[in-house]
């Protein structure tokens, strides 16, 4: 019986690199290589190091600046692959790249495809209130997150879950996905089903100022954006004056304001906030400069406990 093409080169970041890579270990895949990033000192970096497990298993590690570069293609093609795999790697990878791996390049994605191309998936997800996404392993083609369909496994998004907590979902049906469709590519059984790309959606990234609060939307959208950039990513804010205040939890219960008009007040020791759809939202998490602020350090900071917004 013949042997099964294992040789492989990983390109991967962040805690689905870990998962990913350690299934394929896990699996018998013999990687030959592992491309990454150099942290970004000014990212909250609290995700897994893949190139710290890459050094555990003797695994060579290198980390270019562009990926597409001869030299780093020329590293790829003398390591021989049947295989790539990219596990949430932030580099577009060329057409000289994907072509080099005997068998073909996959690449896990963190939606359900052909929903949410694009940059970060999840967050853009719960940002649109959806009641679920989850991970996607396809063929690489030179259009991004567009090749054929492999795998997919769904997780429930529900109405309080912030993006880190979905984010920890879509990891481990990230891992569930590999762990189903390695074997099968390894012995060529695996089956690709074309995507519709028209039936779905693409997106890009988001910058720190996305998450400004717009006190003109309802409830749920408020709420929607608030869990969807909560820690560890930047957070939403709004300004007053020239204090910024950032909102970095809620909690939706679809609870009827208490009077007319948008504004943030405190009641029985808590924070709500009436929307302009004529329902309230408790702000479970405030801060002002780094500090966390309660009814005092509301008062002490905006000077009232109710601000009237606009």
């Amino acid at each position: 019986m013949a042997e099964l093409p294992r040789r492989a080169v990983v390109f991967g970041y962040h805690n689905v690199g870990v998962r990913g890579l350690a299934v394929l270990l896990a699996l018998g895949v013999d990687v030959r290589l592992l491309i990454t990033h150099h942290d970004n000192p000014d990212e909250n970096l609290w995700f897994g190091s893949v190139a710290a497990l890459a050094a555990m298993n003797d695994i060579p590690v290198i980390k270019p600046t562009n990926p597409n570069d001869p030299a780093v293609i020329e590293q790829l093609r003398a390591c021989r692959p049947d295989w790539l795999f990219s596990f949430y790697y932030r580099h577009m990878l060329g057409a000289d790249l994907l072509g080099i791996p005997a068998r073909g390049a996959f690449n896990l994605h963190g939606s359900l495809l052909p929903s949410y191309r694009g940059r970060v998936p999840v967050n853009w997800a719960v940002l649109h209130g959806e009641r679920e996404t989850g991970a996607s392993l396809h063929r690489m083609s030179v259009k991004p997150d567009a090749g054929p369909l492999v795998d997919q496994q769904a997780v429930p998004i529900l109405p309080n879950d912030t993006a880190h907590d979905v984010f920890q979902k879509v990891a481990c049906a990230a891992e569930q996905v590999l762990l189903r469709s390695v074997p099968r590519l390894l012995d060529g059984s695996a089956r690709e089903t074309p995507l519709d790309l028209a039936a779905g959606s693409y997106f890009g990234g988001r910058r720190p100022e996305d998450g400004r609060i717009d006190w003109r939307a309802g409830a749920w959208q408020i709420h929607n954006l608030i869990r969807a950039v909560a820690p560890p990513y930047p957070g939403a804010f709004f300004d007053h004056g020239p204090v910024r205040v950032q909102v970095l939890g809620s909690y939706y219960r679809a609870q009827k304001s208490s009077g007319p008009g948008a504004r943030v007040y405190w009641q029985d020791g808590r924070c709500w906030a009436d929307c302009a759809n004529g329902e309230r939202l408790q702000l479970t998490r405030l801060s002002v400069a780094g500090t966390d602020l309660d009814e005092a350090g509301f008062q002490r900071h905006l000077g009232t406990t109710e601000l009237k917004l606009h």
